[in-house]
């Protein structure tokens, strides 16, 4: 039986992180309350440092990491955010990183990984091709695998996002998070659920990478064929074991969101609230602007991250 870390595994990865990892902004949208009728707020996670929440849990890893392990280094499989967070937590620790990232890695996050001093490895499309060579590497030089989400060090060290809202919002009524392999869903939902019990917790996918809710209608992670969309943060083919325990405790609801509506949410973003986020750091709000979700009370929508560059901004948004 998976054991679920506690609300001191997630206060402990907070102590680590003081200093280290920003504490990012709560906004509130009068715009969102007057078009939703509630009290709306952002968690700008793009404000992160290396734009995007993964530098919580990749710091939280690497901080437990023994002498031996920091001289052999540190190595992650990663659509993008997961490979540019442990470059710089390795930076800041003294470490090598490796980072084993797709063949289709946006120029934003291959540049961000390469500019924090890691070494890339270009590998496939899915994650089992980037995992598959990530354990090669292991293999051939003795490194140690900083997992992108299917671990409790990595579920307490992105809670830390959720522990900072309900200290700042600790009458919150509904958080909705993204839900890529489930790292970050995971951890907020814990965080949020011992703190603030009667709040709502909201998982949001996309369309195209449904495997929370083909899990959660199967009782256990399920392995999709294939993913595809715009939220390239989120196409994780299956949800990790881990986090999934955490997704059945704490989460209330899962729903899925077509690309579309990513386009929308990224553009009332950018319009209305001045932040710059990528799709899959955009898909809560997405979730808001297609009616999915049924909220009550005040509601934080997390934003995960804002690593676009202007030329793929463009292209996304219909300007290029």
């Amino acid at each position: 039986m998976i054991s679920l870390p506690t609300y001191d595994d997630v206060a402990a990865a907070s102590e680590r992180l003081a200093g280290h990892a920003h504490r990012t902004p709560v906004l509130r949208s009068s715009t969102a309350d007057a078009r939703w009728g509630a009290q709306f707020f952002f968690k700008c996670e793009n404000f992160q440092r290396m734009g995007a929440f993964k530098f919580r849990g990749a710091f939280n890893a690497l901080s437990r990491f023994d002498a031996a392990q920091r001289k052999a280094g540190a190595l992650a499989f990663s659509s993008g955010n997961h490979a540019q967070a442990v470059a710089l937590a390795a930076r800041m620790f003294g470490a090598r990183a490796v980072v084993v990232m797709p063949t289709t890695v946006t120029q934003a996050k291959r540049a961000g990984a390469e500019r924090l001093g890691a070494r890339i490895e270009l590998a496939g499309t899915t994650t089992a091709h980037r995992m598959d060579r990530a354990m090669e590497i292991v293999r051939d030089e003795g490194m140690t695998l900083v997992p992108p989400y299917d671990h409790p060090v990595i579920i307490a060290g992105q809670g830390t996002a959720g522990l900072e809202i309900a200290e700042d919002l600790p009458d919150v009524g509904t958080v909705l998070v993204p839900v890529g392999g489930g790292g970050l869903s995971a951890g907020v939902a814990t965080a949020i659920k011992l703190t603030v019990p009667g709040a709502r917790v909201i998982g949001v996918e996309p369309a195209g990478a449904p495997k929370l809710s083909r899990a959660r209608a199967a009782g256990k992670p399920v392995k999709l064929d294939a993913t595809s969309g715009l939220a390239d943060g989120l196409l994780a083919v299956e949800v990790g074991s881990a986090p999934f325990a955490h997704h059945q405790a704490y989460i209330d609801e899962v729903v899925t969101i077509p690309d579309e509506a990513l386009r929308e949410a990224m553009r009332f973003l950018l319009d209305r609230m001045k932040l710059v986020t990528e799709p899959s750091g955009a898909i809560t709000v997405a979730a808001l602007l297609t009616g999915a979700v049924r909220t009550q009370g005040s509601v934080v929508a997390l934003l995960s991250g804002g690593n676009i560059e202007y030329a793929g901004l463009r292209s996304l948004l219909g300007d290029a």
